[in-house]
């Protein structure tokens, strides 16, 4: 693929072309080139030779996906079932935990200038099958105009694919699932259509207690009525049923108004010896057992003697805070979401513990008030989103100067950025734990600890 002159012509959005993966990039995306172009290929590992159509195309790379394997990488194994949320069922479990402790350091070394960074090994899932506590399907058609209830066809808005067997949840949820569309098929219902605004059935969520078997279904629909109370009928021993009616034409649970239709509005779990009630939007670690795991890394990190100030920012409902309780003398939180703050204020009850507060607000702000009210943290715990901490809040954690930080990580490549601008600021990176929480796909947690130099 060459001009006239010899140059090399970036392909074009819908061209297809025949790729040879090299490795796998941050994402989870291959990576291959044609003709020294750089190619992130969705849907193929290292090793594939693969028909890719090009989706995107930049200056310095493209992006496609995989339309058909012309030969299969000899380390491919055979996948469980289909599944948009597990693109890496095909790699052997070792390769996925080597590839993942990989792309850690890597991302350290080439976004954060670190050199030979201290990577520990990986620590591996309990289970790398059945081990989401959360699932969100979508409802659907098929061809036949049968209603399909499961997840959106890889690259398809308008396209859902019907789940029969679900390989990252766990028979419970299975079996919970297919009540919920058999019964939505008896009365008839249809599926909400986002291109007219025709159809009623938009979602389901379910929740389970990984450790207290509780279970909750939230079937988000658009606006209008049917037999509710019947569903909540049909679903005898589900621990919380749960109706969200939603207007917006957006693909998204987190809007609207919900009613209770059997049992309570929340569910309990359990992680470090503790129970933790989940309101339907709180965010709670959606793989339990690799949970109890990761806080207790951050536990373990934080070196705590049972004197310490602990702040814990982008706290969610508490899990860190109240786990870090126990082995602290005080402990605050800061968690924007007001109804998470409510949460954590429930758990802490639940569980006697009255060394920890919670404040709702935004950290960039709360941060320095909570300094001046309760003096400055001997610990500082961050847990933010993917897109890390931006510039402006990592000098409001800076100028907290605790003693120790203890970073956990759901994206290395933004941890790296932050942990340069920590370690540039007068700290050492002692250590950097990544933790297996996501089986079966690129994902990487990690937790990260530093000591004031």
């Amino acid at each position: 693929m060459t001009g006239e002159q010899g140059t090399a012509v970036r392909p074009r959005p819908g061209d297809e072309l025949e790729l040879r993966i090299e490795s796998l990039a941050h994402g989870g995306s291959g990576v291959a080139r044609a003709n020294g172009y750089v190619v992130f290929v969705k849907g193929a590992v290292p090793g594939d030779r693969v028909r890719a159509r090009v989706e995107k195309r930049k200056r310095a790379y493209a992006e496609a996906r995989a339309l058909e394997l012309l030969e299969p990488s000899p380390e491919r194994v055979p996948e469980r079932a289909p599944h948009p949320g597990a693109p890496w069922q095909v790699l052997p479990y070792a390769r996925q935990l080597a590839e993942k402790q990989a792309q850690v350091a890597d991302a350290l070394e080439r976004l954060g200038g670190f050199e030979s960074p201290p990577v520990e090994e990986i620590v591996p899932a309990v289970d790398p099958w059945r081990y989401r506590n959360k699932m969100e399907y979508s409802f659907g058609e098929d061809g036949d105009g049968r209603l399909v209830l499961g997840f959106h066809r890889p690259g398809r808005w308008d396209e859902i694919d019907d789940v029969e067997e679900d390989v990252l949840a766990s028979p419970a949820i299975d079996a919970l699932r297919e009540r919920v569309k058999s019964w939505c098929r008896a009365q008839g219902l249809s599926a909400y259509d986002r291109r007219d605004g025709t159809g009623f059935l938009r979602n389901l969520v379910v929740r389970e207690g990984r450790r207290t078997g509780e279970l909750q279904a939230r079937l988000v629909t658009g606006p209008g009525e049917f037999l509710a109370l019947e569903l909540a009928a049909a679903l005898e021993g589900v621990d919380s049923v749960l109706w969200t009616r939603a207007e917006g034409v957006a693909e998204t649970t987190r809007d609207g108004e919900t009613e209770v239709l059997r049992g309570k509005d929340s569910i309990e779990d359990a992680v470090c010896g503790l129970r933790f009630r989940i309101s339907p939007q709180a965010f709670f670690q959606t793989n339990t057992e690799m949970a109890e795991r990761l806080y207790g890394a951050a536990i373990e990190l934080a070196r705590l003697s049972g004197r310490e100030r602990v702040f814990d920012l982008f706290c969610g409902i508490g899990t860190i805070a109240l786990a870090m309780a126990g082995e602290a003398r005080e402990v605050h939180g800061i968690e924007i979401v007001e109804q998470a703050v409510r949460d954590a204020e429930a758990s802490a009850r639940l569980n006697g513990v009255d060394n920890v507060s919670f404040d709702a607000g935004d950290v960039r702000t709360r941060l320095r008030e909570l300094v001046e009210r309760a003096g400055p943290p001997d610990v500082l715990v961050v847990d933010p989103p993917r897109a890390g901490l931006s510039s402006k809040v990592a000098r409001r954690l800076l100028e907290a100067g605790p003693s120790r930080i203890v970073y956990v990580s759901c994206n290395p490549t933004t941890l790296a950025p932050n942990a340069r601008q920590i370690v540039d600021s007068g700290y050492a990176l002692e250590t950097v734990r990544p933790v297996d929480m996501f089986p079966q796909t690129p994902h990487i947690e990690c937790v990260a600890a530093f000591s004031r130099a």
